[in-house]
């Protein structure tokens, strides 16, 4: 293939990255690039194994003299969000990335990158095909559907890995290893409907430019929902006109910061559609007054279109999907204060779909304290129970809790320390890992999440660093090197 990457060492690392981001591979569509890697170990004579939600474990034997060294355990996920730009023409199912590299840093075209977590596929498959590399006996694990809920790391038969060692490369700062995670579940709202004929003006009204971001990583940073935002326009359309909702969709993943929202009302009254297009344009200017400020690119805008036709929501239907979501709990929940602020648990609403016959909101909470994780799927149950929605949860894992001694994160630091003249710092987030999952199943795994620097991911502005790449990749050598001589 005719790469983008040049000038980079290794090399093989980073075709290794292009070569994967050829091949789709948004969360459940993970056959071809679990494929890939089956042939992948088959070609170098490596033991490998591929279970029915398209996993993948392969190992490979001790460099030589480490043959009988302790094994260790390499991890990360296949599967990306699939975000684009408004306006970008790109097919996730069956169209691979564009790759885009300006000073030294790698984007993708309009479209999420994939870094998040194709950076770990790649030094995996650099690991396991550098002949002359240090290394005691490495498992490599390949999970599926990590991003809608660490699905694949739970159906994975762990019974196959006799690692206790886990260097999870699902880290998105360099020089900082994660040592402690929240854990999470998806929650889904739903409400059947049967639409009913209308016609009149429709007033279309859409949100956009928002920044977004990752559910856990960036929701201590006041990111904007654009779902919230919304609804808080259509409550007020709803209540004070009358207007029949026609439209709201909102976000596309439960663990993004939705950036988006569109919503379409009908008005049977040409004079009530007057009042609310203006009413609607007041509302997105105290909405731009507030929001411009900390994210300036944000924009609403409000058009009317005049005879028109429509299949409509019933009027009881529209006022408990709005209020809903209106009074939904969302962003910052709890904080620990003795830890500088560090966030313990949120919620984030992610999706909301009018969709022909139901309505659909979707909510993603975590936590890192279990009893407050109890305590928000009943308080979502509530509002579910209160606004006539039935309530699924699914996708749900455990958080990772800090371990008081480790091995693995003692010699991450010394090379860190040799390599770089710098003191590798340690921290727990709120985002969710496979950590947790692999900590649960493998009693006494001592486990760390590392990795080079990612920047907005799940989102189209999501890009690596490059040099950050190959420092990574350094220090995962030498990592390795010391593992065999521990």
């Amino acid at each position: 293939m005719d790469y983008q990457i040049t000038g980079r060492k290794p090399e093989k690392l980073f075709h290794f990255f292009e070569e994967i981001s050829a091949i789709p591979r948004g969360s459940g569509n993970e056959k071809a690039i679990s494929d890939y890697l089956v042939d992948f170990a088959k070609k170098r004579g490596l033991w490998v194994h591929q279970d029915d939600a398209w996993n993948v474990i392969i190992k490979k034997a001790g460099s030589q003299g480490a043959e009988d060294q302790e094994p260790v355990m390499l991890q990360g996920h296949m599967d990306m969000v699939c975000e684009k730009n408004a306006g970008v023409n790109h097919d996730f199912m069956t169209e691979g990335l564009k790759l885009k590299v300006e000073d030294g840093i790698l984007t993708a075209d309009g479209t999420t990158l994939g870094a998040d977590n194709g950076v770990a596929v790649a030094l995996m498959l650099m690991v396991l095909d550098d002949e002359n590399l240090a290394h005691p006996p490495v498992e490599c694990v390949f999970t599926t559907e990590e991003e809608v809920g660490l699905n694949g790391a739970s159906a994975l038969d762990k019974s196959l890995i006799t690692a206790r060692t886990m260097i999870n490369m699902d880290s998105e700062e360099e020089g900082i290893g994660t040592v402690s995670c929240a854990g999470g579940l998806r929650i889904q709202f739903e409400r059947p409907i049967k639409r009913e004929e209308a016609e009149g003006t429709l007033l279309q009204i859409e949100i956009g430019g928002l920044k977004g971001g990752h559910s856990g990583m960036d929701i201590d940073k006041e990111r904007q929902n654009s779902i919230r935002l919304m609804a808080r326009v259509v409550w007020q359309l709803m209540k004070n006109t009358d207007g029949k909702l026609v439209e709201f969709t909102g976000g596309s993943k439960g663990n993004a910061i939705p950036r988006e929202c569109r919503v379409s009302m009908i008005y049977a009254d040409p004079a009530e559609a007057e009042k609310a297009e203006e009413l609607a344009k007041k509302l997105a200017e105290t909405l731009t007054e507030e929001v411009v400020p900390y994210e300036n690119s944000f924009v609403c805008t409000v058009e009317k279109q005049d005879e028109a036709k429509a299949e409509a929501i019933p009027a009881e239907d529209a006022k408990a999907f709005v209020a809903a979501m209106y009074l939904a709990p969302n962003g910052v929940q709890s904080r620990n204060t003795h830890m500088d602020g560090f966030v313990v648990s949120s919620v984030n609403m992610g999706v909301a779909q009018t969709e022909k016959d139901q309505l659909v909101i979707v909510f993603l909470p975590r936590s890192s304290v279990a009893s407050l994780q109890d305590d928000m799927k009943a308080r979502m149950g509530l509002l579910a129970e209160t606004f006539g929605f039935t309530t699924s949860y699914s996708g749900e894992y455990p958080g990772w809790s800090y371990r008081e001694t480790s091995r693995i994160r003692e010699v991450f630091k010394e090379s860190y320390r040799e390599l770089f003249g710098q003191e590798m710092q340690m921290e727990a987030i709120h985002a969710g890992l496979e950590c947790g999952l692999f900590s649960d199943a493998l009693p006494g795994l001592d486990a760390i999440a590392v990795g080079p620097t990612l920047n907005h991911v799940h989102t189209p502005e999501e890009n690596v660093p490059l040099d950050s790449f190959e420092r990574f990749y350094e220090l995962l050598k030498d990592v390795l090197k010391r593992l065999t001589e521990i």
